[in-house]
């Protein structure tokens, strides 16, 4: 088990790796990750310039709402410029580039998602957990997570 935490750090600490999947969503490729994997489009709150960032949705409790997890912490650069701007663009499975809110969840509603999380998919739950707390030194409970709510075009 440690080993597999140490190697999931690794790879949660190597930019290049992390980054690798931005290519592959930006040119139309991103539904080779599946609906569990998206590309979030955040506005730099310095920048102005549009961001990216590749994240796990840990929830998905309707179709057009998802739940991701800031494993680096509120120090994340993609969360905080979700807290200042909630306005993005989310890329996940099928969906590319679609309008989306962010809502960043209260602590008793994000541990309530990581205890469902952990039930629904535990092997994934104890390599990101082990992985998460390697890399980032504290424990995965307590950190911020966020709602985004895919602003869909109603059916005709």
């Amino acid at each position: 088990m440690d080993v597999l935490g140490s190697l999931t750090a690794k790879v949660l600490t190597t930019r290049s790796l992390v980054r690798a999947p931005i290519t592959l969503y930006r040119h139309g490729f991103g539904w080779l990750f599946g609906p569990r994997m998206l590309m979030l489009q955040h506005t730099g709150r310095t920048s102005g310039q549009p961001r990216y960032v590749c994240l796990e949705a840990v929830e998905r409790p309707r179709a057009d709402r998802l739940v991701v997890v800031s494993g680096f912490g509120a120090t994340a650069q993609w969360y905080r410029n979700l807290l200042a701007d909630p306005r993005c663009r989310v890329s996940s499975g099928r969906d590319r580039d679609v309008a989306a809110t962010a809502r960043p969840m209260g602590e008793a509603e994000s541990n309530e998602v990581l205890v469902r999380y952990a039930r629904n998919h535990p092997a994934a739950w104890r390599r990101l957990r082990g992985g998460i707390e390697k890399a980032v030194g504290h424990p995965v409970e307590g950190l911020p997570m966020v709602e985004l709510t895919l602003e869909r075009s109603p059916a005709i």
